[in-house]
């Protein structure tokens, strides 16, 4: 078990390198409210280097547009914790990374940060694959801003499984 990660993220983890591996596929992360956290689980296992080609952490706007190519228009129009971004996001981390699949998360991990309409907890996810249409996936997530991270991290690493 990975010192770093609960045992459901180990497990996730491994598995998705696992089958990554077995398909000869590759794999990016553009991460904003988990800071790398993704990244982290995945390259926790060993065999990683196989699959996993990038990790963005693009926590800034002004680094989601620079890095990523996330239109600004996107971000003024839908605000960075959207369903919008976050399939920009992945689709911009597929594009620069030349992987076969990359996903996504943003969101609002706390205390402070949310509002009315977009409250602490909120997460969006993305999951981009060449030829195929994004999918995204929005949670409100409860518990400290640890909490959210871990959750937010356990839930895109099952995306990725999903659309594997």
């Amino acid at each position: 078990m990975s010192l770093i990660f609960s045992g459901e993220i180990t497990t996730l983890s491994t598995q998705l390198v696992s089958e990554l591996r077995a398909r000869q596929q590759t794999l990016a992360t553009a991460e904003s409210c988990t800071g790398g956290l993704m990244s982290a689980a995945i390259t926790s296992i060993s065999g990683a280097s196989e699959v996993f080609t990038h990790g963005f952490i693009t926590y800034a706007n002004a680094a989601k547009i620079s890095v990523l190519g996330v239109a600004e228009s996107l971000i003024l129009k839908h605000g960075a914790v959207s369903e919008e971004v976050a399939c920009a996001m992945a689709e911009g981390a597929l594009r620069v990374a030349w992987a076969d699949m990359a996903i996504s998360v943003t969101g609002i991990a706390g205390p402070g940060g949310g509002s009315e309409h977009k409250p602490v907890g909120l997460v969006h996810l993305a999951c981009a694959r060449r030829s195929q249409a994004t999918r995204h996936k929005r949670f409100m997530f409860n518990g400290n801003r640890d909490e959210v991270r871990l959750a937010a991290t356990a839930e895109a690493l099952k995306l990725a499984l999903e659309n594997r």
